[in-house]
Parts: C-alpha cells; structure tokens; sequence
C-alpha cells in the first residue's frame, strides 16, 4: 500500500499500484488538466508512470521549469521530428534537446535545406498538435531497439544506442499515435506530457545553424533546427522582442558602426583594437589598476610562454592540454599561458614568506590564450586571446572567510560601478575530471560554503562545474534587457599551492602550505567589454565613452575658437574631438549622435562673440547655451 506525501506534507495512501494519472486526477481535475509530469523522489516522470512503494510527489504544470522542460521536449521530440520526418522522409534524425528558452533539432538531410523551409516545418508541426495524439513510452531490449533504427534509416539512433553503457539492457522508445498505433516513434530517455498538445505551448521556429555529429569536426554536418517555446503566448512575444533588441545592440554591429575593433580571419579569435575601442579598454584598465591598488594587491607581469614542464608540475598539461596553444623550440616543448596561475605561485615561492606577510595578494592584467573551437568563437564574447583582472590571495585557513567576504564587497562595488545592479552568486562544484584527492574538494568547498554563509551571501549551487582544481563561487550579471552573464569568479585552491611546492612559515616556526583564491571581477576584459557596449547599447556612460565631447562648427568661421574650447576641454582631461569640416551643420550633428557621443558642442558666430557652447546630447535634448564653465560644471559629477 504505497503512501504518497504531497509537497504540503499532505500523505494519501492507496490500495496497490498507483499511476501519475491516478494521483493526480485524484487531487483534482484542475490539477489533471493542467498536468504534464510529475517529481517521484526527485526524479522527473511521465505521468503513466506506476508508483509501487512509499514515495514523495509533486505535480508538474509548464508553469514549473520542470514542467516547461516536459512540454519542450514533447514539441521537439515528437512535433518537430515527425513533421520533419513527414515533409522528408529520407531525412534521418539525431538528437533534439531542451535548451535555454526552448529546443533544437539535429537532423541529416539529404538535400541541404534553406531557412525558408521553416515556415512548412512550422505549418506541419501545427497540424501534428491539432491531432494531439497519445505519447506512450515502451521499454525495448536492447538490440531489438538497434534493429528497428537500422530498419527505419535512422542510423544515428541506432549510433547512439550501440553506444550507450553496455549494462543498459532496455532502451527507452515513446510512441506517438492513439491505441497503440505506430504513426511515429522516437529514442528518448523522456519524460514527455502524455499527448502531443497537452502543453499547449507557444512556440516559434527561429533559425537553422549547422552542428557536427556528436560535436566533432572530423564527423558530418548535420543541420540544427532551433526553436524557443513560452507556456503563452504573451511569454512568447515578449521573448521575441527581446531578441529583436538584442540584435540592435550586437556588439559586432555597433563595434563596426562606431570604429571599436575588429577580427579577421588571420588571426581567428583575436582583436585588433581600434583607437576608440582602445579607448574604452584603456579607461576600463585604469579603473580596474586604481581600484585593487587600493584594496591591496601588488601588480606583477609574467611570461607569456613557459616550458611544458611547468604546466606538467601544475597538472594543466594532463588536464588542460587540448585548450592549449604549443611550440617547441631547441628541443623543448613549450605553451602559451591559457591561464595566469602557475606563474603567480612562482613569484610567490621566490623568497621565503612569514605567515606575517599573509594574506599577499597578487594582481596581473594577464595576456592569456586558449585553443577554442572555432565554432564557438563569438566576437569579443568568445575569444582566443584574451586578458583577465587576474589576481590570486595567498592566505591562511583562518583568512579565507574574511578574504572572500572583502572580495564579494569589492566586486558588487565595481558592478554597482558599471551600471549593474541585478547580480546573482553561484557555487560551482567539482567536475569529473579534476586533480585532487575528494577530502581536498570536500575541504575547499565547505571552506566555501563557510565564507559565503559568513558573508551573508545567498547562492545557487552547480554540480560538475568547478575547475579541475578547485570550486569556484561565480557572479553572474543581468543586462538592461535581462539576459545573464557570468563575469567574476573567486575560487578556493588546495591543489596548485601543494602540486607547486607553495609554503609559508607559521608562528610556530612550521613550514605550512597557503591557501590559493584564485579571483576576476571582469574576467575577459574582451568579453566584458562586449557585454558594456551591448548593455549600454553602444551609448557608454560619461566616464567611458571614447569620445566624450564632439565640438562642430557650423562655418568655417569658428575653427579658431572650437580649437582654443577643445584645448580647455583637453585640458581637463576631457576626450574632445573637434569637426570643422565643410558639411551641413545638421549632417555634422547626426553622425556624432551615430557614434554616441554623450555631448554635442555647436559653435556659430553668435556662439563665438558670446563666449558660449550650445550644448546638445546624443538623446537630441537641446541645453541650450551657455559658458564652457557652466558646461564644465555640468558634467563634472559624471566623469
């Protein structure tokens, strides 16, 4: 007689074998209608699942993330791969999973489709959910299963299948159709909503991208079909719309339209900073330099490429090998730094240190380089070469609350800085592949746990998604138009200080191993620069714009005195560009508005004989005139 307790505490108790269904039309039929799945032990289940022992339940609707995680599935793995499979027969199916927003499809098709083919995709997929058929799930064994893929074409299923652990002698298959009937059928672990529709979600076909079989580029192309999917419609739209200004504020576009920066294929992956993008980098750097001197730390420079043997003592070699970028010269292997530690420990361990010098925290805006795939290379978002606010604390055990709570202070205070407010705190756990004893992982996390609790942070924890050398607490930033970033990082460190031979002398005369904190604010000055301009919208606050003042003349008449403004202007260090050319005065003001200059200066005669600046912003609000002092005084406070 199992018994059923309810996320209320409420218990239920029933005669025999008890399904998903029974238990929740059971509750009630609001609750049934709106059901997609349920939680059984805190696992994930179709609602036909069968219930034979005392469990803990919970109801799905697609208002649960779960929920909506079901429905998703459902429309990609059995909407959208049947209509494929309905409008191309001969296409074969890989893999559709949920992602972020919605889902994708793989698909091999024997012909290339164009992203016109979308709209009959959609039209058919449409159709599909107005049959709103029976989604049944059926264990097969194991070869049975192959057989059927093999029969079908679909040797990507059969591909996976083969693969799969060879302890897993049942494969899980859900069948579309009514009664039993075989209209479709797909390899999925599930779960799925019990018919086609009955998510209702609203969804749309957005692009087509191409995608490598199982990720690898020595396997096929296969053709990726994306969709976002919101439990209504108005969700729907309003996703949509955000996309839409999303692209207006891509940071290549307005990189391109405002001379920033720019890639180019010689050198996948790297910039080249143009003066005004140089600008703001230089700006950003300053800031950065001024703040942790301030909080501290001592800046040092480090080699860009060391012998292999020290990434091998650091355990980069065995573990990070494959994001490096190598070379030999005189028969020695060497590599570039994907990342600054291992040098930050060995100007640590040059001399001997007192625990009276602790905590030493050392600081390097760090030229580094990793190998990324060239599908994943994204502007300035994802890069090859790339510079960090890179420091490491070295402390003792009874310094590390303390430090990671002055580290969370310094770091909210340079978001607040750059205009971010909406931060959230996550704890990435250790990975799979990792250097470390666990009694070493399970120290530096409690030693995390521990710093967070005292600090009065609250976070959200990430299993398997730490450093293979240690867990790491992440800061995760909300732009103006609410998408996520993960910038700041602080991360507790047992491994590198002992691998690389790191020690201090205590109080009591003892040679002991410090505490490593690995730490960023920004992280990748490239990438943090991308989420500024996209942010902003390419309209940088006062103090970071490249060009903070454009001063036009409207005749030649007025160069003379435009020149003697911008030099005051210079003066106080105020970036000032002035624009006398022969062009219409109107011409002059919309290409500086373009390039987002927050203050337009226009300068006729009366301006000259008057001693004045008409001052304009890059929102068209005209200020009037009035003395450079008055001006000077104006935008003083946001410099």
């Amino acid at each position: 007689m199992p018994v059923i307790t309810l996320p209320d505490g409420s218990k239920r108790e029933y005669q025999g074998a008890v399904t998903g269904f029974d238990i929740v039309n059971d509750i009630g039929p609001g609750l049934a209608k709106a059901a997609v799945g349920i939680v059984v032990d805190g696992e994930d289940k179709d609602l036909t699942y069968t219930i034979t022992t005392d469990v803990d339940f919970k109801v799905l609707t697609v208002k649960d993330e779960a929920g909506l995680d079901i429905a998703r599935h459902t429309l990609a793995a059995q909407v959208l791969a049947r209509a494929v499979k309905d409008l191309y027969p001969d296409a074969m199916l890989a893999i559709g999973p949920t992602i972020e927003h919605g889902f994708y499809y793989d698909v091999d098709f024997v012909e290339p489709i164009v992203p016109e083919a979308l709209e009959a995709i959609d039209k058919r997929m449409r159709e599909i959910l107005k049959e709103n058929l029976d989604v049944t799930r059926e264990m097969w064994p194991r070869q049975e299963a192959i057989q059927y893929f093999l029969d079908k074409r679909e040797l990507y299923k059969a591909d996976i299948i083969d693969r799969a652990p060879a302890d897993q002698t049942e494969i899980s298959l859900y069948r579309q159709g009514n009664n039993g009937e075989d209209i479709f059928m797909d390899l999925c672990r599930g779960p799925h909503t019990p018919t086609t529709n009955k998510g209702k979600l609203a969804f749309s076909l957005t692009n087509i991208a191409g995608a490598y079989w199982r990720g690898d580029s020595d396997n096929k192309m296969l053709t990726r079909i994306y969709a976002v999917a919101f439990a209504s419609e108005k969700e729907l739209q309003e996703h949509l719309e955000r996309v839409k200004e999303a692209e207006k504020r891509d940071h290549r576009r307005i990189g391109k339209a405002q001379n920033l920066f720019h890639l180019q294929e010689e050198a996948p992956g790297m910039v080249f900073w143009h003066p005004k993008g140089w600008t703001i980098w230089q700006t950003v750097e300053q800031y950065m330099r001024k703040r942790q001197k301030e909080e501290g730390y001592l800046e040092i420079r480090t080699p860009l490429v060391m012998d292999r043997t020290l990434w091998e003592r650091s355990g980069h070699w065995e573990n990070y090998k494959e994001n490096m970028f190598t070379t030999s010269s005189e028969n020695r292997d060497y590599a570039v730094k994907p990342m600054n530690c291992p040098c930050h420990i060995e100007v640590f361990n040059h001399g001997l240190h007192s625990y009276r010098d602790l905590p030493m925290r050392l600081a390097e805006f760090g030229s580094c380089h990793r190998n990324e795939p060239s599908g994943a290379l994204h502007g300035l978002m994802r890069v090859r070469g790339f510079v960090q606010d890179d420091a490491h604390i070295f402390c003792r055990d009874d310094q590390v609350v303390s430090e990671v709570a002055r580290f969370h202070k310094f770091a909210m205070s340079v978001y607040d800085h750059f205009g971010f407010t909406d931060i959230s705190v996550k704890l990435s756990l250790r990975p799979e592949q990792r250097a470390g004893e666990d009694y070493i992982w399970d120290m530096a996390e409690s030693g995390l746990r521990s710093a967070l609790g005292a600090a009065g942070i609250t976070w959200e924890e990430l299993p398997g998604e730490g450093a293979f050398y240690g867990p790491k607490v992440e800061y995760h930033i909300k732009d103006a138009i609410g998408r996520s970033w993960q910038v700041g990082t602080i991360q507790l460190d047992f491994v590198l200080p002992e691998r690389l031979g790191a020690e201090f002398v205590d109080e009591d005369n003892t040679r002991k191993r410090p505490v490593m904190l690995h730490r960023a604010i920004l992280g990748s000055f490239e990438r943090f620069i991308g989420i500024l301009i996209e942010h902003h919208a390419g309209s940088m606050p006062l103090w970071l714009a490249p060009e903070q003042v454009s001063i036009l003349t409207i005749t030649g008449n007025q160069t003379e005195y435009a020149e003697k403004v911008a030099k005051a202007l210079k003066k106080l260090n105020i970036r000032t560009k002035i624009d006398v050319r022969n062009e219409k005065i109107g011409y002059k003001i919309r290409e500086a508005t373009i390039s987002r200059v927050p203050y337009i200066l226009v300068l006729g005669n009366r301006e000259m004989e008057m001693g004045l600046v008409a001052v304009r912003t890059r929102e068209g609000q005209d200020l009037s005139a009035m003395t450079l002092e008055e001006f000077v005084a104006l935008i003083q406070k946001d410099l």
